[in-house]
């Protein structure tokens, strides 16, 4: 596709692109979901055993809700479509689709050390994966103070994330329960509507 047919789809095809991205994001939780399969043995045991498959769901579920509120929000900034922003979205969309399978390995291991570092190695992936389409769409989206704080909160967010995510490797090796802490306190920080970076680095 040419720049200038880039330029005249616009809104529209910036929906298209993120209806497409929704899709993708609904299969990968379904898939996930899917991953879920009931004891054939009766009691309440057998169901408790079944804790790590089902925590390793609970962390990836939120990981994709959050990409997917992030992602929507981050598209309500987009003007058009072009190359770099359709080819990098495909790019995290790979990424993301990673999640189920570490996710089942995750849980299967029962959080193992190898298995931690796989996991945590496939949420580092998205995470580095979002930045350059962010990079696109600020560069040619919407123009605004609004959509330059988004931008510079966001992007902050993502460099800590980011941090967090690689120092949680080496202490993996001391405890996979630290390295999935460290999954979790990524979560916890997108979760909050403000931050604290917010306010030790300030607009």
């Amino acid at each position: 596709m040419s720049d200038g047919e880039d330029e005249r789809e616009g809104k529209p095809g910036v929906g298209r692109v993120e209806a497409f991205s929704d899709g993708v994001l609904a299969i990968i939780i379904t898939i996930m979901v899917l991953e879920l399969k009931a004891p054939e043995e009766p009691g309440l045991d057998h169901l408790w055993r079944m804790w790590p498959i089902f925590s390793a769901y609970a962390l990836s579920f939120a990981y994709v809700g959050i990409y997917w509120v992030n992602h929507h929000r981050l598209f309500s900034h987009a003007k058009r479509v072009t190359n770099s922003l359709v080819w990098f979205n495909l790019f995290l969309l790979f990424a993301l689709s990673l999640i189920p399978f570490s996710t089942a390995y995750l849980g299967t291991q029962h959080f193992s050390r190898d298995a931690t570092l796989v996991y945590l190695a496939t949420m580092l992936f998205p995470a580095l994966a979002y930045t350059p389409l962010q990079h696109v769409i600020r560069a040619t989206g919407t123009k605004s103070e609004i959509g330059e704080t988004y931008h510079r909160q966001t992007m902050r967010k993502g460099i800590v994330a980011t941090a967090i995510y690689i120092v949680g490797v080496p202490l993996t090796f001391v405890s996979p329960w630290l390295g999935i802490g460290c999954a979790m306190l990524v979560a916890i920080l997108w979760f909050l509507p403000h931050s604290p970076i917010d306010d030790w680095f300030g607009d």
